[in-house]
C-alpha cells in the first residue's frame, strides 16, 4: 500500500513552476522536474522502498512531456487506487504576463513556431494542458504574484497534519556583560527574573541545574514569561515558515549568562522540540 505523499506541479510555461518546486524542496519534498510519465510509478516505488527516508515526492509536469501528457491523469488514478495521496497544483497566468516574462528572459517558448510567435505557442499549450487542469485539485493564478507570494501559497497548499517542520532554530543563552550575540534574530532580556546569583547555595550553579531553574522560573513571573513566550512563538514561527525561512536564532540574555538565561533557553528549546522543530541549544557564556 502506497503511503508516500505526492504533489504534482503543472501549468503553463513561465507561470512559476520552478519557484513552486523550490518551495516544495524547502518543505522536505524530493523534487523531480519534467519526468516522463513511464517513470512516475518506478520513482514512487523507490520512495516506498526508502524505509521512510523519502516520504514526500513532488513532480514537475509541463509541455515538455509532449505525447505523455494525456497519460498522466490515468496514472494518477492508478496510484490513488493503490492508496497514494496525490495533489495536483496547476499554475495559470494571463497571456500578456506570460509573453512579457518570455521576452524579459529572452527564452523561446517551447511551442513557439519558427517566427518566434509566443502568443501562438501559449494558445496551443493551453489546449494541450486542459486534461491536467481539469484534474487539478488547486489552480493558482500567478499573474499578479511575486515569487515570494507564490512560495507562500505553495507552502500553505501542502501543509497538513503530518507536516514536518524544516526550519532550524537555535536557542541561545548569553550574558549582556559580554555583549549582544551578533547572530541573533530575536533577543529577549530576562534580567527581570529572580536572580539565583544572590541565593545562598545557587551562585556556583547554572541554569541547567534543577534547583537554579526552579528558583528563576518556579514563580508567577517566571511561569508567566514562559507561557507568553510560548504563545508568541506559536504565532510567530509559522509566519517565518510560510515566508520560507530556513533558520532562526532566538537569544535570551541575563547579566552573566550563567543562570536565568540558561534556564529560560533550555525550557524554551525543550518546548520547541516537543512541537517538532529542529532545535539546537547553545549556552554562549556559561563557562566564562
Amino acid at each position: 500500500m502506497i503511503s508516500t505523499r505526492i504533489v504534482v506541479v503543472t501549468g503553463l510555461s513561465g507561470s512559476g513552476k520552478t519557484t513552486a518546486l523550490r518551495a516544495l524542496e524547502d518543505q522536505g519534498y524530493f523534487c523531480i522536474d519534467n519526468l516522463p510519465s513511464k517513470f512516475l510509478r518506478p520513482v514512487v516505488k523507490m520512495a516506498e522502498d526508502s524505509g521512510g527516508e523519502i516520504r514526500r515526492v513532488a513532480f514537475g509536469v509541463d509541455i515538455r512531456s509532449r505525447d505523455s501528457l494525456d497519460s498522466y491523469p490515468g496514472i494518477f488514478k492508478e496510484l490513488e487506487k493503490d492508496g497514494a495521496d496525490i495533489s495536483v497544483i496547476f499554475l495559470d497566468c494571463s497571456d500578456e504576463v506570460l509573453a512579457r516574462r518570455f521576452k524579459e528572459t529572452r527564452r523561446p517558448h517551447p511551442l513557439a513556431d519558427h517566427s518566434g510567435d509566443i502568443s501562438m505557442g501559449i494558445a496551443e499549450e493551453r489546449t494541450r494542458l486542459e486534461s491536467l487542469k481539469d484534474r487539478a485539485d488547486q489552480v493558482i493564478d500567478t499573474t499578479r504574484l511575486t515569487v515570494h507570494d507564490l512560495s507562500r501559497l505553495i507552502t500553505e497548499a501542502v501543509r497538513g497534519e503530518d507536516f514536518k517542520r524544516h526550519m532550524g532554530i537555535t536557542v541561545l543563552s548569553f550574558g549582556f556583560k559580554f555583549g549582544l550575540p551578533s547572530e541573533a534574530d530575536l533577543v529577549f532580556d530576562v534580567r527581570f527574573l529572580p536572580n539565583p546569583f544572590f541565593k545562598e547555595g545557587l551562585k556556583r550553579g547554572t541554569g541547567e541545574d534543577a534547583e537554579v531553574s526552579s528558583y528563576a522560573l518556579g514563580n508567577p513571573t517566571g511561569a508567566g514569561f514562559i507561557m507568553w513566550i510560548g504563545r508568541f512563538m506559536d504565532f510567530l514561527l509559522p509566519c517565518y515558515e510560510i515566508e520560507g525561512r530556513r533558520s532562526l536564532t532566538i537569544a535570551f540574555g541575563c547579566t552573566g549568562g550563567h543562570h536565568r538565561s540558561v534556564a529560560v533557553a533550555k525550557t524554551i528549546a525543550d518546548n520547541l522540540k516537543d512541537q517538532g522543530f529542529i532545535v539546537a541549544l547553545r549556552h554562549r557564556d556559561i563557562n566564562k
